[in-house]
């Protein structure tokens, strides 16, 4: 997450996305749960790596959403 957002993001991550999963499914411990597994990830430059490792060539990423999000590439090789 771009740096001017990240406190809004974990603001948006453990207070809201919660209570908008027990509104709309009825299950806050779940909505609570992604927010924590998101956390978890590796860093972007660590799965790069890790693809590396793993037999991917030309792995490269591109954030997405001010870092929000980022998708990630890779050719078997």
């Amino acid at each position: 997450v771009a740096p001017p957002l990240e406190k809004l993001y974990d603001w948006y991550s453990f207070k809201v996305l919660p209570k908008l999963g027990q509104w709309v499914a009825g299950d806050e411990a779940s909505y609570r749960y992604l927010a924590e597994s998101i956390r978890m990830h590796p860093a972007q430059e660590a799965l790069k790596t890790m693809m590396q490792a793993s037999g991917f060539g030309h792995v490269d990423y591109h954030n997405l959403s001010g870092g929000l999000v980022a998708l990630h590439v890779g050719i078997k090789c």
